[in-house]
């Protein structure tokens, strides 16, 4: 068979038809509705205790810090109220020895001495009144609310949430293990921290990432429409959206309850959707996504970011082509002067080459090959010489590794578009002031757009992504071509940071209105 036919051959294996679409949208709304309902589901669909999405009119300053892993970000955001903020921030590694430290006090006066440097240096005359205040004020805490900075905090750990600033810590990830803070509310031990050096911070709202890029999107989105959904789609994937309070039925259980402002009956539900359909019910598997996640750590699990995110799809493309060099009858990057039949010296393919590692092709190189339309695909066999130690690629390797490569790019944002068109459809938001066909070149009012704030690498980066999501939505039932104009796809920076602020005054909102 020649090179571009089994090259062919091996991209349809990545196909995903609009009627796999449609069905993967069924199967993502039951396991929506199934995770709203009890704990344990595959979906996790966590509360978050936020009740309500800014719509660009709130003003004010706010601090968010964000542990996300080896590295801690303070920052301040001064809303404007018109949809812009300011953002002042720093950053500062994590040593090593305090990511194992013996107490979880060590870590969180660590962090807490950080938001006091950060405040000296970039809200000093705030950072010195407060503390000349606190000794000659005799009310408890020493400050009135006014001079108090809410503050956001992102903490990117498995964490068992009850209330918008309370939640305890499940298990450490990233390299981090203090098992003394296992099981402890980490708002408390940072605020407790904070006290000690008598800041005048609050840890207002425990924040995750993908709820903050949700919270983002929506006070800087145009128009007054409320953002519907934050979706990340970079090294991991993940959404969170608004939904009716009153499907979250295990909030009713003594096991999720929590404190839980009613006022606006809606909340924002984490997904976790890496997990959706870890039984393989209605996600794709090939062979490459079979061997990936038999050699992952975490075998069985997240199998729907397994397809999706940009952590696995290089190594999904680097399955398939190994696949090819390995099989004697295709002639990838074959040298053609040999007729030796050992693989590494009929090649072009250097004996150590990172294609034989796991994790040896970055996702970086699907972006790199799908926006290559020059003559001879000439970057990409630059890339795959510099890079991947293939000299000499012929135009043809060339394209039979483009072929493949952007069938898996495909799938994994039709796979995304399940996910998308799945949240759209079972909150309802498509409930239509029009039913009829429309024309192209129809405007749609501001009043039926849905929003949707998205970021990460693989929406940033990828050529054609955001149109091969829309491509889905068009194919998918209920949505259509005109569901599909209606939906109105924004990357939202920053989420980690403008989102936790956000969260910290949707946060102050609720204690105020309950005082």
């Amino acid at each position: 068979m020649g090179l571009l036919e089994e090259a062919q051959r091996v991209a349809a294996e990545f196909e995903y038809s609009a009627e796999d679409v449609n069905k993967g949208v069924k199967e993502f709304i039951r396991q929506m509705d199934e995770g709203l309902e009890k704990t344990g589901a595959t979906m996790s669909q966590i509360p978050t205790y936020v009740t309500a999405v800014p719509n660009g009119t709130e003003k004010g300053l706010y601090m968010a810090v964000d542990l996300g892993g080896t590295n801690f970000r303070v920052c301040s955001i001064q809303l404007h109220g018109n949809s812009t903020f300011s953002l002042t921030q720093s950053k500062v590694a994590i040593p090593r020895e305090l990511m194992v430290a013996k107490t979880s006090k060590e870590l969180f006066s660590f962090l807490a001495q950080q938001i006091a440097e950060f405040l000296k240096q970039h809200h000093n005359e705030h950072y010195h009144s407060s503390v000349r205040r606190r000794a000659t004020v005799s009310q408890p805490g020493g400050f009135t609310e006014e001079e108090i900075f809410s503050l956001g905090f992102t903490f990117s750990f498995p964490v068992h949430q009850v209330g918008i600033n309370k939640g305890t810590l499940i298990r450490w990830t990233k390299g981090f293990d203090i098992p003394d803070a296992v099981g402890k509310d980490v708002c408390q031990l940072l605020q407790d921290e904070i006290d000690a050096l008598h800041l005048p911070v609050k840890v207002a709202a425990l924040v995750n990432d993908t709820v903050g890029t949700l919270m983002a999107r929506s006070y800087t989105s145009p128009g007054k429409t409320g953002t519907l959904l934050g979706a990340i789609f970079g090294t991991g994937t993940n959404g969170a959206y608004v939904e009716k309070l009153d499907k979250v039925k295990k909030l009713a259980t003594t096991e999720e309850g929590g404190d839980v402002d009613k006022t606006t009956g809606e909340m924002i539900i984490n997904t976790e959707w890496g997990s959706f359909d870890n039984q393989l019910s209605v996600l794709p598997d090939t062979p490459y996504d079979r061997s990936l996640d038999a050699e992952s750590v975490n075998p069985g699990i997240q199998m729907f970011e397994k397809r999706i995110s940009g952590m696995f799809l290089g190594e999904i493309l680097r399955r398939a082509l190994i696949k090819m060099i390995k099989d004697p009858e295709v002639p990838l990057f074959s040298d053609e002067n040999s007729s030796n039949n050992d693989v590494h010296s009929t090649t072009c393919l250097a004996h150590n080459s990172p294609l034989f590692e796991q994790w040896g092709l970055d996702t970086s190189f699907l972006s790199i090959t799908a926006g290559d339309s020059g003559p001879g695909l000439k970057v990409t066999r630059q890339t795959l010489d510099k890079e991947y130690g293939v000299s000499a690629a012929s135009s043809e390797d060339a394209h039979a590794v483009k072929l493949i490569a952007s069938a898996v790019g495909k799938r994994a944002a039709r796979l995304a578009a399940v996910a998308i068109g799945g949240i759209v459809l079972a909150t309802n938001k498509l409930a239509a002031p029009k039913d009829i066909a429309t024309a192209d070149n129809e405007t749609v009012n501001e009043d039926e757009i849905v929003d949707i704030g998205v970021d990460g690498s693989l929406v940033e980066f990828y050529p054609d992504f955001e149109e091969y999501i829309r491509e889905a939505l068009r194919e998918t039932e209920g949505i259509g071509a005109h569901g599909e104009k209606r939906i109105r796809i924004g990357i939202a920076k920053d989420g980690s940071g403008v989102g936790a602020a956000l969260i910290a005054l949707v946060a102050d909102k609720v204690a105020k209105s309950d005082a």
